[in-house]
């Protein structure tokens, strides 16, 4: 599996709140420089968690962004199909004639197989990785 890089801003910006220990709003160009991160992009990145409701976007000259639940209750799930959109196991076909049967054979694999990694990542917490920050 390999993450995008969206997804991986994503999980290091909410890390970086989560470690701060305060549910207090974090400005996003201090999570941009605290993990190297192109600001703008970030901001593109932290909408999408804000629309699932894994954050709060908060307005004025204290605002920023913070968690919108404990980092206990975000799985690294619910991130990166916040970001990348559903993990699913989508094999590419052969167009040949006579294939039909193995296609349907790798697309039955390539499913388990995601739900295999969807099983897994919903057991990681952002805490988790938190912890180890």
């Amino acid at each position: 599996m390999k993450l995008t890089r969206a997804s991986s801003y994503a999980i290091h910006a909410l890390v970086f709140m989560a470690a701060e220990k305060q549910n207090r709003p974090v400005a996003s160009h201090h999570i941009a420089k605290a993990r190297g991160i192109p600001e703008r992009f970030l901001l593109k990145v932290l909408k999408p968690l804000v629309s699932a409701r894994v954050l709060h976007s908060v307005k004025g000259p204290n605002g920023g962004y913070r968690l919108a639940r404990a980092a206990n209750d975000i799985t690294i799930l619910e991130v990166l199909e916040a970001v990348d959109g559903p993990i699913r196991g989508q094999p590419t076909f052969s167009r040949e004639e006579g294939n039909g049967s193995l296609n349907r054979r790798l697309e039955q694999i390539c499913t388990q197989a995601a739900d295999q990694v969807r099983k897994h990542l919903q057991r990681v917490r952002i805490s988790d990785l938190a912890k180890k920050a």
